[in-house]
């Protein structure tokens, strides 16, 4: 609460210096609730947005997983293609099954490296979110991508990956992370908002087995002002956000 009495806004994300965001989730579909509005919002001003999948969603249809898995990996990169993501990687981690260990968070401390980052995204691993209890698989990937991001940048953490893959020490400045308290917003504008509905829209078969879930003209722009009215603006993405180093 602020001094009046009434719920103090968010503060603007400072993102006048993002050159590199990487997006991490455990499903395909996982960046369209939101945070691809705001990767809209990146890639119109030129900044690369990368999406790490931890798995291909191959349990989440309801048809065999061997054929829901391609088919999510397809829906995926076209939802990519309407927001500007040219760069998508889709591990094989066990969809419904993540577990957290060192073997994840090897992985994504890998792609890490790989891709250099200026700005990581993740959710925020906690078992109660705004729209409910979370899943499994959000929680386990929301807790490895935050350390991940650590052990990416130390050297003597998962060594093999120098050693082996020629792949250094790499320190992300931002870590923002989703589903928790949010402390920053990005506004969203008219065309980005359009091109995130385009994005979730793009799940056309998987969201044709959820006969309960709301058209994406709905569901979108609902998320958007209800974030927005937290900034005091018309449209947002809200993020919980941690600076782990200063200006350079």
């Amino acid at each position: 609460m602020d001094a009046s009495g009434g719920s103090a806004l968010l503060e603007p994300l400072d993102d006048t210096a993002f050159q590199r965001v990487l997006v991490v989730v455990a499903h395909p579909d996982d960046p369209e609730y939101g945070t691809s509005a705001a990767v809209a919002e990146w890639t119109s001003r030129g900044i690369e947005v990368g999406y790490l999948l931890l798995t291909s969603g191959e349990a989440g249809m309801q048809r065999p997983p061997e054929e829901a898995g391609p088919l999510r990996a397809e829906e995926q990169q076209r939802a990519c293609e309407t927001v500007g993501v040219a760069h998508l990687t889709i591990l094989d981690f066990p969809d419904g099954m993540l577990e957290y260990g060192l073997e994840l968070r090897r992985a994504i401390a890998r792609e890490i490296r790989r891709f250099r980052p200026d700005v990581v995204i993740s959710g925020s691993g906690d078992l109660l979110v705004p729209w409910g209890i979370d899943h499994a698989d959000h929680r386990v990937a929301g807790l490895a991508a935050i350390d991940a991001v650590r052990d990416a940048d130390n050297r003597w953490v998962f060594p093999e990956l120098l050693r082996d893959e020629d792949l250094g020490p790499w320190g992300a400045t931002w870590l923002l992370l989703t589903g928790s308290r949010p402390t920053s917003f990005v506004e969203i504008g008219a065309e980005s908002e359009q091109r995130a509905i385009a994005s979730l829209a793009a799940h056309e078969a998987y969201l044709a087995d959820l006969p309960w879930h709301p058209a994406p003209g709905d569901a979108i722009p609902e998320m958007l002002r209800g974030q927005g009215a937290a900034a005091g603006v018309p449209r947002a993405v809200a993020f919980t956000a941690h600076r782990l180093r200063g200006a350079e």
